[in-house]
């Protein structure tokens, strides 16, 4: 039978299987695993599996096969930065709740968060929260980092889960869709993520059932369904969001803006640094690039470290 990850608590899954119902799995012995991924998890949530049920009454089985994922999100492993963890896979899209101010979300995670999308193709909207607290000068400040965005293809909301404001739009973009919510801690994603799951402490008693059976209760995102259609996936608030698992090299085709100029630098292997007759440091001279997420891909660059690639 198969089934959906929606929760990983340690060695043991939270299923939903195709007869609707949600079942607690164990990994039967050694499976074929995708062998081109190096990660500290073998099933990640948003997973599709196969399942044999052992005790239909304790609701208990076990994972016997896992499908092609047809993406998958990484991130550091906590346990080892030069491991990698997959956040979740499946995935149509990924939200990244932001806020500019109480706290500010610097425009450099986001540019991380957005590099990672590209390099899994993974589409990637930004939500700003807390709209409530702007005021008139912030308010302009959000038109000019959405005005960036926008003009390299990426789709800006604006809302306030506190007051309600922009609700409805945020839900239109989740329906009939596998959508991943990240964001750092504080930014309000656990006061929308309850917001529009009022189903959400249901399931989180069955798995505290379940836990109290000697399980661990630690995860890394957790899978709901959605009322009006599709799934949401929910992750702790992440502090740091490394880029892993990219060169320096390939870095500049995850920004889409520097893409496009890439034909145009004057030497093929230019990393639009220091090199001369670069196009890209052109166009930020000319404004066709901003110079915010220039500074951002500089700042990336400097940061990857290829030895551990």
């Amino acid at each position: 039978m198969k089934a959906t990850i929606y929760k990983s608590t340690g060695s043991w899954y939270i299923v939903k299987a195709e007869d609707g119902l949600f079942y607690n799995c164990r990994i039967k012995g050694k499976f074929k695993l995708d062998k081109t991924i190096t990660s500290t998890n073998p099933i990640a949530v948003g997973d599709i599996v196969s399942i044999e049920l052992e005790d239909i009454e304790e609701k208990t089985g076990m994972i016997i096969g896992i499908d092609k994922r047809k993406n998958y999100l990484v991130r550091s492993s906590p346990h080892s930065k030069h491991l990698i963890h997959i956040v979740a896979s499946n995935l149509d899209q990924s939200l990244i709740i932001a806020t500019l101010k109480d706290p500010k979300t610097s425009l450099g995670f986001i540019d991380r968060f957005l590099v990672t999308c590209e390099a899994y193709r993974i589409p990637a909207v930004i939500i700003f929260n807390k709209s409530d607290l702007l005021e008139q000068e912030d308010l302009a400040y959000f038109e000019e980092v959405k005005k960036i965005y926008n003009e390299i293809g990426y789709q800006v909301l604006l809302i306030s889960a506190e007051k309600n404001e922009g609700i409805d739009d945020f839900l239109s973009l989740l329906k009939d869709k596998v959508s991943l919510v990240t964001g750092h801690s504080g930014v309000g994603k656990s006061t929308l993520v309850n917001k529009i799951l009022p189903e959400k402490d249901i399931f989180t008693q069955e798995v505290s059932e379940w836990s109290g059976k000697g399980m661990h209760t630690t995860t890394f995102a957790e899978m709901h369904d959605l009322i009006d259609g599709g799934q949401l996936i929910d992750t702790p608030g992440i502090r740091e969001l490394g880029v892993v698992s990219i060169s320096k090299a390939e870095l500049s085709g995850y920004f889409p803006e520097i893409k496009k100029e890439l034909v145009n630098c004057k030497y093929n292997n230019c990393l639009h640094l220091n090199e001369p007759g670069c196009a890209v440091k052109e166009a930020v001279r000319l404004g066709t690039i901003s110079e915010e997420r220039y500074i951002s891909y500089a700042k990336i660059y400097e940061s990857i470290d290829d030895k551990s690639y």
